[in-house]
């Protein structure tokens, strides 16, 4: 196809709206069930983008949680805990391939954000991960293709009208991109990222070893915040995001919301949650959201009298700060990357406290030298990129 007409752009009253090549050239995407529209295009080919580079940086299967053209989640398929099987609500469905394990960790890191997502994968979904997909409440998914068993278990969602898309993984962009504001056209040179060309070698700080895992994890960061909206800031634990903190105007509020995420993606693995027993019936979705207002700084409106009935089968007693601190002192090892340089050494001290060892950051700022000497008093390593990644 050369166009597809959609339905409207990003609000109903922007018509007409469609999608197609500005050289008169089939699209490099097909639809195989569905309709879906402008904002769901959009999640599907910066998704499709993001998942593309994990896989050719990290050599795995890749899959990302995509809400309102910024990620919610993205990981590697890496094997799954029996912890993270179980806050991710998958301990039911066995040994799961390595791509289904990729979405569980990108939907899993922040249910609350990745509810209502386009999925977008790497590799041809398999029956494994469409198992996944079909239970959660999910917009569409793009994929390079899809097995026979795994096309017939996502066309049973949403009575037959769930959006997938097939992607020519083959497929390569021009290298100059436009696009239009206010009826003047922008242009400019597609943002291309080589995680392996030494991206990573400028150590800045003291400590300079960065362990294989740990690596990874920091092109995961930085692929991440090559795709989320700017101002942006990422958190990265075991070949996935923990917390993505997008769009903030000023950076330290970046670094505080990604980091208050990756905080409540730990506390979800405390003994505190792990026991919460939830009354029978209750769907994943309501489990979430009462899981995220018990851990939160409202959880009497969870555990007040006439309210915790409906959601749990025991009073749940009180979490309280300071056995939540005492519990995110277990936090270790995370790595934390930034779209643009850190200008104070107040991000380095807020992630800190989510346990960061590793950053991965541009650099330039007037300043970085308070912010090394913040890492130092830490033991962090730190290196500059020399890479802005803005996107907008």
């Amino acid at each position: 196809m050369k166009e597809i007409q959609l339905k409207y752009g990003c609000n109903p009253n922007q018509k007409p709206s469609r999608i197609y090549m500005e050289d008169g050239s089939e699209l490099p995407v097909t639809v195989l069930n569905g309709r879906p529209g402008y904002i769901n295009f959009l999640d599907a080919f910066n998704g499709w983008q993001l998942v593309k580079e994990l896989k050719e940086a990290t050599g795995l299967p890749a899959a990302t949680s995509f809400k309102h053209v910024s990620p919610a989640g993205a990981a590697v398929g890496l094997p799954l805990s029996d912890t993270l099987a179980k806050i991710y609500w998958v301990d039911d469905l066995g040994e799961l391939s390595p791509l289904a394990c990729a979405y569980a960790r990108a939907r899993g890191a922040d249910r609350m954000s990745s509810f209502g997502d386009f999925i977008a994968l790497s590799d041809v979904c398999d029956a494994d991960t469409a198992r996944l997909i079909k239970r959660e409440v999910s917009d569409g998914v793009i994929a390079p293709g899809y097995t026979d068993e795994a096309m017939e278990l996502l066309m049973q969602k949403k009575k037959g009208g769930y959006n997938i898309l097939q992607i020519d993984p083959d497929y390569k962009p021009a290298q100059l991109e436009k696009k239009q504001v206010y009826g003047i056209t922008f242009e400019q040179g597609r943002n291309e990222l080589d995680t392996s060309a030494g991206l990573l070698d400028n150590i800045v700080t003291e400590n300079k070893e960065i362990p294989e895992k740990a690596l990874i994890d920091m092109k995961i960061s930085l692929i991440v915040l090559k795709y989320t909206q700017s101002n942006s800031v990422c958190y990265v634990k075991d070949g996935q995001a923990i917390g993505i903190g997008a769009g903030q105007q000023s950076r330290i509020h970046c670094t505080r919301l990604a980091g208050s995420k990756a905080d409540n993606w730990y506390l979800r693995q405390s003994p505190k949650v792990m026991g919460l027993q939830f009354a029978d019936g209750l769907g994943r979705a309501d489990r979430d959201n009462a899981i995220d207002v018990y851990i939160g700084d409202e959880y009497e409106d969870v555990l007040a009298e006439g309210v915790w009935q409906k959601t749990f089968k025991v009073k749940p007693e009180v979490f309280t700060r300071e056995e939540k601190k005492e519990w995110l002192k277990g936090m270790k090892d995370v790595t934390i990357g930034s779209d643009a340089f850190f200008p104070f050494s107040d991000n380095i001290e807020r992630a800190h406290k989510s346990g960061v060892k590793y950053i991965a950051q541009p650099g330039g700022s007037v300043r970085d030298d308070a912010v090394i000497e913040c890492c130092n008093k830490y033991g962090i390593v730190m290196a500059f990129t020399g890479i802005r990644l803005f996107h907008h």
